[in-house]
């Protein structure tokens, strides 16, 4: 997969919906239900990191429901790649980007969303094909008028900025031209899941799926 392929994906899939959740899931037994709550609430890209060691499992529990379009985050390894896309994920995410992560990606048809944090690292990726990128950590980087500098001088650029974004200041990104959706936790609190309260995971979803871009 070309990195311009790869791109023109993930465009794609960051239109689905002004949010994509960010998902820490340490069981795969809700993951289903989860998945089919913010899919009922307006949320069809889901992001499972694999910060914990049911990710892939709950990647592949994910994809059976209908209407989901589910992603990989936290990709650091061509083992990372390889192992999701076993499990089903359409997409990838990674708080950074190395040229052998992009050279696993490309070898493995994955669509990547690399990381970017810099005016540098933005133009590194472009010069690779590289037009849809995660801007990340958002907020420690300077949030939203960080990234409205950026599109400036960089306009081919399109990004989903995560990291410390919440209904708070989600508008304040989703409002930028260069800015496709933002990626965000909140969608999917820990309290509620363990709690099994799919219709209060679903009424937080509905409200992200109606935020303005």
């Amino acid at each position: 997969m070309t990195p311009e392929h790869a791109s023109e994906l993930n465009r794609k899939i960051c239109l689905l919906a002004p949010v994509i959740p960010v998902l820490v899931i340490d069981s795969a037994a809700t993951a289903e239900a989860l998945a089919a709550a913010l899919v009922r609430g307006g949320l069809p890209a889901l992001e499972v990191t694999l910060r914990t060691p049911a990710a892939l499992d709950v990647i592949r529990e994910m994809t059976k429901v209908e209407g989901g379009v589910v992603g990989a985050g936290t990709l650091l390894t061509t083992k990372d790649v390889e192992n999701a896309k076993a499990a089903g994920a359409k997409f990838g995410v990674a708080p950074g980007a190395t040229d052998r992560l992009l050279d696993a990606c490309e070898a493995n048809d994955l669509p990547l969303l690399p990381g970017s944090a810099t005016a540098t690292e933005a133009m590194r990726l472009l010069e690779r094909g590289y037009t849809v990128q995660k801007f990340f950590p958002a907020e420690t980087n300077g949030g939203a008028p960080a990234l409205k500098s950026t599109g400036a001088p960089i306009p081919q650029v399109s990004f989903c900025p995560t990291g410390g974004v919440s209904p708070r200041n989600a508008s304040d990104y989703l409002s930028l031209s260069n800015v496709l959706c933002v990626g965000g936790s909140w969608v999917a609190p820990k309290d509620l899941i363990a709690a099994e309260d799919w219709k209060g995971i679903e009424t937080l979803a509905s409200a992200a799926a109606t935020l303005a871009r």
